[in-house]
């Protein structure tokens, strides 16, 4: 049978079809491809990180492909553009699943999208690795085929810059009395915004059938902060300048923000620029992507973001039964594509890392025996990734591990925290930087 390139069908909702995995035709024992199915947010509101989650799932396929494949099987990545619509996501991981009889699913980007589609899956009883989906109400479901490939959930999100701005006051390098007293928190209406003002502010998260889940007392209260302004904004919201103006009315000295996507993140830098709002730090949500520094320029300086990954992590794992580093990963990936690497590639590059590892432990794709495998590893028996060591709880969230915290030094995402991770820890910079 003759092998030809598929066509890259750049209509709406179109399935887009990795070349180099189509070709599989027969694996070393006779059968066929591994069939892989992710809606993802090619268009709309969460384009950007949707686009570069697609680009972390194929070069992962690409080179399993280039490796010789999962057990002599080729690798065929079916995504879908889901719109960064959630009636859309639900409809085609049904169709990934009933009708074109995928072996395994990814997982796509944002809380949004992840929590009805998890509901799909987890009826179906396969197995969803989640590379973006941190609210805890996702989480707290007792289901039982979902497994997170980041370290925190959106609740506990806060704590790492909190803990980042404590630290270093505590050794000395913030002073004591320019250690931040008053916190505004704003954050777009978002799973996973929503969740991360909950933490940093110590609200209930509720959990439809189940008790709620206090978190008490908050973040900012346990670091004696005292938040002075909260804000959320609608879905489609676009009056920055008036919450920028409100933002520096509150004259806090720290900002909390809370973004579902760059785009929100950029809007607001701009008019708290425009309004000459002047705070001792900034932490976003969504900030470490290239486009928000190649957007902003210097006005990105000092801003921090939490990320999963970083360039410079020295962690290792296996890819197709070797090998496969990091710094593998930054490579190939530069090479693969003629940039950087960020996070958001680097993310979904992990999950099919580690659904890789399971499928060669277990033999097969059998989702039931995947899921055994990936509830057995340990501390000391993880899932090794670039992303650094995973084992989960019952619930499916990361065992023992926290965010790295990066901040934007002179044009470049540096690492800020932890301090002891890894090398290559830079100095915070503080405060920040004028606009």
């Amino acid at each position: 049978m003759k092998c030809t390139r598929p066509r890259v069908m750049l209509a709406i909702g179109a399935v887009l079809v990795f070349g180099l995995a189509a070709c599989g035709g027969q694996g070393a024992e006779g059968e066929g491809p591994i069939r892989i199915g992710a809606s993802l947010p090619l268009t709309g509101q969460f384009s950007i990180p949707g686009a570069k989650h697609r680009d972390g799932y194929q070069y992962c396929a690409k080179v399993i492909n280039d490796r010789g494949g999962l057990m002599g099987r080729r690798v065929e990545l079916l995504v879908r553009d889901n719109r960064s619509d959630t009636e859309t996501a639900v409809s085609q991981y049904e169709r990934f699943i009933n009708v074109d009889d995928v072996d395994l699913v990814f997982g796509t980007f944002s809380s949004l999208l992840t929590f009805p589609s998890s509901a799909v899956t987890e009826r179906n009883q396969m197995i969803l690795p989640v590379p973006s989906g941190g609210a805890l109400e996702i989480w707290a479901r007792g289901y039982k085929h979902i497994f997170y490939f980041q370290q925190l959930p959106a609740e506990y999100t806060g704590k790492s810059p909190i803990n980042t701005l404590v630290t270093y006051r505590d050794e000395g390098v913030i002073p004591a009395d320019e250690f931040p007293k008053t916190a505004a928190v704003v954050h777009t209406d978002d799973f996973f915004a929503n969740g991360i003002a909950a933490g940093l502010l110590g609200r209930d998260v509720e959990v439809p059938g189940r008790e709620p889940i206090s978190l008490a007392p908050g973040a900012l209260a346990d670091a004696g902060i005292k938040p002075v302004l909260q804000e959320k904004w609608p879905e489609g919201f676009n009056n920055w300048i008036s919450l920028a103006n409100k933002i520096r009315s509150s004259k806090a000295e720290l900002l909390l923000v809370g973004t579902a996507s760059p785009d929100e993140a950029i809007n607001l830098v701009n008019a708290l620029k425009t309004v000459n709002y002047k705070p001792k730090m900034v932490y976003m949500s969504q900030g470490t992507q290239s486009e928000f520094q190649e957007n902003l320029g210097e006005a990105a300086n000092g801003i921090m973001s939490h990320s999963t990954w970083h360039p410079q992590a020295q962690w290792e794992g296996t890819l197709a039964g070797k090998p496969f580093s990091n710094a593998d990963f930054v490579d190939g990936f530069k090479k693969a594509y003629n940039r950087p690497p960020d996070e958001d590639e680097a993310i979904p590059f992990a999950v099919c890392q580690g659904m890789a590892q399971a499928v060669e432990a277990t033999e097969g794709t059998d989702n039931q025996e995947i899921r055994e495998w990936l509830s057995s590893r340990t501390e000391g028996d993880p899932v090794r990734t670039i992303l650094g060591p995973f084992n989960w709880d019952d619930r499916g969230l990361t065992v023992g591990r926290d965010f790295v915290m990066t901040q934007w030094q002179d044009g470049e995402l540096k690492f800020v925290y932890p301090r002891d991770e890894f090398p290559g820890v830079s100095e915070l910079v503080f405060p920040k930087p004028a606009w």
